[in-house]
């Protein structure tokens, strides 16, 4: 792959990285919600009044972060043929042969999709700082967005974690990206930390037995995300070819 592919794939998903942190905004806009205690897609709740501001962001995030994910996965086509009349245990191993990139990047185009469809699919209502939307919701009463909204946001984290695994793993084992080899590991490591507090505190509020502090997790959570997101783009715009 030339050099400006590469360079293109690394600018935009350092932009996406970038447009995934716009909840950080919440530390110098008044939001009305609580950053320790509720969903970071709250913020982007229709009722909210800084609602289509954040799910605009969201889809710029997903679509920035799907384009760069196919982008990189263009890269990982062979550079050259086959080569003709060897035996095929004999050829070179060539970069179709490498599954940790092939499946990283499909996990990080899933991630971008997901995200940039959970933007289209906003909560009607912040069920964690409003009481009789969290009613509503346990009774039945919002719309099917919250449902769709649900399986779009687990999908989106799913495929997330699943990239921070497959292409930090291929950074190490197939010596590339020296950035992403070295602090890629601790990184996947905080994450699943978060993702494992983020969904027990989700389980407590659905129980009824309060939130656990679930916004911090989240918010953990999905900044790791974009730092991850950061490391792999200075990666690419660092590779030589």
């Amino acid at each position: 792959m030339s050099r400006s592919v590469t360079r293109t794939a690394g600018v935009l998903l350092a932009l996406g990285a970038l447009a995934y942190t716009a909840w950080l905004l919440e530390v110098l806009v008044r939001t009305g919600l609580d950053p320790v205690r509720t969903y970071v897609s709250e913020l982007a709740a229709a009722d909210q009044p800084l609602g289509g501001l954040f799910r605009a962001t969201d889809l710029a995030a997903g679509l920035l972060v799907l384009t760069g994910a196919l982008t990189g996965l263009a890269s990982g086509r062979p550079r050259r043929p086959p080569d003709a009349g060897v035996p095929t245990r004999a050829r070179r191993p060539g970069r179709a042969r490498r599954p940790w990139l092939l499946t990283g990047w499909i996990a990080l185009a899933v991630f971008g999709a997901a995200t940039a469809a959970d933007s289209r699919l906003p909560l009607s209502c912040a069920p964690t700082a409003d009481p009789e939307c969290a009613a509503r919701e346990t009774a039945g009463l919002v719309p099917a967005t919250h449902t769709a909204h649900a399986v779009s946001s687990s999908l989106a984290m799913t495929g997330a974690l699943a990239a921070l695994v497959a292409l930090t793993t291929a950074a190490r084992r197939y010596g590339r990206w020296p950035l992403l080899a070295r602090t890629g590991p601790v990184l996947v490591a905080l994450e699943l930390a978060a993702t494992a507090w983020t969904l027990a505190a989700v389980a407590a509020f659905e129980a009824g037995k309060g939130v656990w502090s679930l916004g911090a997790g989240q918010r953990l959570q999905v900044l790791l995300v974009a730092v991850w997101l950061a490391v792999l783009a200075a990666s690419l715009l660092r590779e030589e070819r």
